[in-house]
């Protein structure tokens, strides 16, 4: 019980957190989408034409939704636990009978709130833009979660290392972004040469939009099985990573 209510104390502080700023969580994802859909979609995308058949528009739509649920599950989870660690708040963990696992979750869900939350929002946005359809609905919500998941663990994983506020911005200003934008957002990879079609695909985050974009879409570069065992596979080697580094108490004081 005590467990159950360490849990659900810091699932709510980590909500009600981004909800509390929502000004600075949530609508700055709605106006970058919006951008997004204005200039990719409707002044570029009519000279881009269709892709596998299928009007620009409608294309990039997974993998902006993708898009800001990785870097909003990602960016919730990193900076909350490393303030926490910053401000000294993480002592009072610490001291409290919270195991690791569960200290963990806590801020996992919190990651996995954001990342609903903004997809959501993100989602209604493109509504306005394109008529959204959704071919493989169990799809969408499974590769949805997994990503949400994944990127608030390597969210953590950074916050655990981070030594100061610059440390939790280069993995996603250096690392994160490129492979995001690399990853099939805005295009398919079967119109890269062969060496560059052969360098995408050890790109992790191509799988994830490219099984997102199934499950709206139906039509994917990879295969999709595949794709969401790599996630899976991903999330228990982070898992994995997280926890023995928490047994360890890495990273846990500044």
């Amino acid at each position: 019980m005590q467990r159950l209510i360490a849990f659900q104390t810091i699932l709510y502080k980590e909500i009600h957190r981004f909800v509390r700023i929502w000004p600075q969580t949530l609508l700055p994802s709605a106006v970058t989408t919006s951008l997004y859909f204005l200039i990719f979609g409707k002044l570029i995308g009519g000279r881009i034409g269709a892709m596998h058949g299928i009007p620009y528009m409608d294309f990039i739509v997974p993998g902006v939704i993708l898009m800001s649920v990785i870097t909003n599950s990602y960016g919730n989870v990193v900076a909350s636990f490393y303030s926490s660690k910053f401000q000294r708040n993480i002592e009072e963990m610490l001291i409290a009978p919270v195991p690791g696992w569960m200290m963990l979750s806590g801020y996992v869900g919190g990651g996995l709130a954001r990342g609903l939350a903004v997809g959501g929002v993100v989602m209604g946005i493109s509504a306005i833009f394109t008529d959204l359809k959704i071919a493989h609905p169990e799809v969408v919500v499974l590769v949805f979660l997994l990503t949400a998941i994944l990127f608030s663990l390597a969210g953590f994983l950074n916050a655990l290392f981070a030594n100061s506020f610059d440390d939790i911005s280069i993995i996603p200003n250096f690392v994160l972004t490129p492979l995001v934008y690399l990853g099939g957002v805005f295009y398919s990879i079967d119109l890269l040469p062969g060496t560059w079609k052969v360098i995408s695909l050890v790109n992790p985050i191509l799988y994830m939009i490219s099984a997102f974009r199934y499950g709206f879409l139906g039509v994917a570069d990879v295969n999709v099985e595949r794709a969401v065992l790599i996630i899976i596979e991903f999330i228990l080697v982070l898992l994995l990573w997280t926890l023995w580094l928490l047994r360890r108490g890495t990273g846990l004081k500044t």
